[in-house]
């Protein structure tokens, strides 16, 4: 005896849309709702990405005019067994000499390498007061930074658009279950009449 096979059902794409009559009202609400929620967090995450990665840009670009790189040199030998850091390669503290534009002299805390001796050469950041300050990232590093900040404060722009569209649609789903169960308030009685007569 052959058997059968059940015909797939077909999905049919964009069934809100057709004419339909078994197609509600609150069908073709929720179609937009859908359409617009799309839509808005995609022009929402691109414009939030956008300006993120040109706001963070801007911000490095200042930080990276606001600092200089200077000669200094270092005062002392260092102590290569305490406050080792391995943050982009084993670094101590160091105690460092710098001469300003003014012409004044300048001591501070650097990191440096752990084998250098007292009178090693050591480029240091300074600010506009002369004072001393952390590197600014590199134009590949900045560039990482700001296209990371852009990628998340999109993804955050679309989370938040597809929530709301989200709660839309809850809510929509609320109010078509209050019509049902009021229209079945009504037709009901009348199922039970003829179910039991």
């Amino acid at each position: 005896m052959a058997q059968t096979r059940p015909t797939p059902v077909k999905k049919v794409r964009l069934w809100r849309w057709r004419h339909n009559p078994l197609r509600r009202h609150s069908d073709c609400v929720e179609a937009w709702i859908v359409l617009a929620t799309w839509t808005i967090a995609l022009v929402c995450g691109l414009l939030a990405g956008f300006a993120a990665d040109a706001a963070m840009q801007d911000s490095l670009a200042a930080r990276r005019a606001a600092v200089h790189s200077v000669s200094a040199e270092l005062t002392r030998n260092v102590d290569s067994t305490t406050n080792v850091s391995t943050d982009g390669g084993a670094t101590v503290w160091g105690t460092v000499r710098w001469t300003a534009a003014d012409g004044t002299t300048h001591t501070g805390l650097t990191r440096v390498d752990p084998s250098s001796t007292a009178g090693t050469p050591v480029t240091v950041w300074i600010d506009n007061r002369g004072a001393l300050a952390t590197r600014p990232p590199s134009g590949g590093d900045a560039r990482g930074q700001s296209a990371l900040t852009g990628a998340l404060a999109a993804a955050g722009a679309v989370g938040v658009v597809l929530c709301c569209g989200r709660l839309a649609r809850r809510r929509l789903d609320r109010r078509r279950m209050g019509a049902w169960e009021a229209e079945w308030e009504r037709v009901g009685p009348q199922w039970r009449k003829k179910m039991s007569g």
